[in-house]
């Protein structure tokens, strides 16, 4: 059964799918004490496509790159959830960090990254208000558009 956390994100008309498996020498998600660590996940859809794809200021949209960065804070859930088997273990979200795939001038990335950011509010309440830092960069794995690491405090 589905813990309350599932069940406000049902609300939005918000399924978790399975996650996505590492594509490197890396693990999804390490957990030391009550802190879990989250890889960078990128913006895949639950089918294995890219949101959005290619850089921001340069062809991709501040929406199309928000949509984007909210499915990396899914993808960062599913993640989360294969790791505690619940949501409701998560007792805060402590920090975010967004890489956004910029052109050289696009300086809009914090508004991005607010499509991360909104849903773990959105999911957690007050407890899903977080530290973040969004990062411009050239380029990220398979031309995605965000990639979104995650910190959180779980019990």
């Amino acid at each position: 059964m589905a813990g309350t956390i599932e069940q406000k994100l049902a609300t939005l008309g918000i399924t978790l799918h399975e996650p996505a498996s590492p594509v490197a020498n890396y693990v999804g998600f390490v957990r030391t004490g009550n802190l879990l660590f989250v890889s960078g996940q990128l913006c895949f859809n639950p089918e294995g496509e890219l949101i959005a794809k290619g850089k921001l200021g340069a062809g991709v949209t501040i929406e199309q790159g928000s949509a984007a960065a909210r499915g990396c804070a899914l993808n960062l859930l599913t993640q989360v959830k294969a790791a505690l088997g619940d949501l409701d273990k998560v007792v805060r979200v402590v920090r975010l960090g967004g890489f956004i795939n910029s052109a050289p001038d696009f300086l809009d990335g914090p508004k991005v990254m607010n499509g991360a950011s909104d849903l773990m509010v959105e999911a957690f309440g007050d407890k899903g208000r977080h530290s973040r830092s969004t990062v411009g960069v050239a380029s990220l794995p398979a031309d995605a558009a965000v990639e979104v690491e995650g910190l959180f405090e779980v019990a």
